[in-house]
């Protein structure tokens, strides 16, 4: 098996860069999703995803409904497992639930935060429309969600189709 193309970025790049780029990445991405609000439950909670087979460990705290990068040290919840896994995960071709359930992820530390982490994950159904909408504003989000479903249809990555 060939290892995955993200795997040597992630050794080599200090994980403080990924996690910059991953905050940036997914507050952009919130905008227009009703998941934004639910974030707010978790207020000040930090988390650790830990990538094993990168070595990696990627520092996050929730503040305001966002994302923000933190230093290495305390999480109240860290998820561990392999790039492939969150591979998985992030597009969306195997359930959270599975994951946990087979142990292929791992959540340790405070019990209530780790089972809202795993909740929002679990009621992860993004709207591509919305998100177009919040960011582009109505006419333009027609358009660009009707190049990006005609795009995601002809993607092998995903295999996933936008509602």
């Amino acid at each position: 098996m060939l290892p995955h193309p993200l795997l040597l970025p992630l050794k080599l790049i200090p994980d403080a860069v990924h996690a910059e780029l991953l905050a940036r990445a997914f507050n952009h991405l919130l905008r227009g999703q009703p998941l934004a609000g639910r974030l707010a439950e978790i207020n000040g909670k930090s988390v650790c995803i830990h990538i094993k087979n990168a070595s990696s460990q990627i520092h996050f705290r929730i503040q305001h409904g966002r994302l923000q990068p933190s230093a290495p040290g305390h999480a109240d919840v860290r998820i561990s497992g392999t790039l492939e896994d969150f591979w998985l995960l992030a597009t969306r071709r195997e359930d959270p639930d599975t994951l946990f359930f087979s142990r292929r992820l791992c959540i340790e530390g405070d019990t209530e935060t780790g089972l809202h982490v795993k909740n929002l994950l679990d009621a992860l159904d993004y709207d591509w429309e919305a998100h177009f909408r919040d960011v582009l504003g109505a006419p333009l989000a027609t358009l660009a969600t009707g190049i990006f479903r005609n795009t995601l249809d002809r993607w092998p990555l995903t295999g996933n189709r936008i509602r």
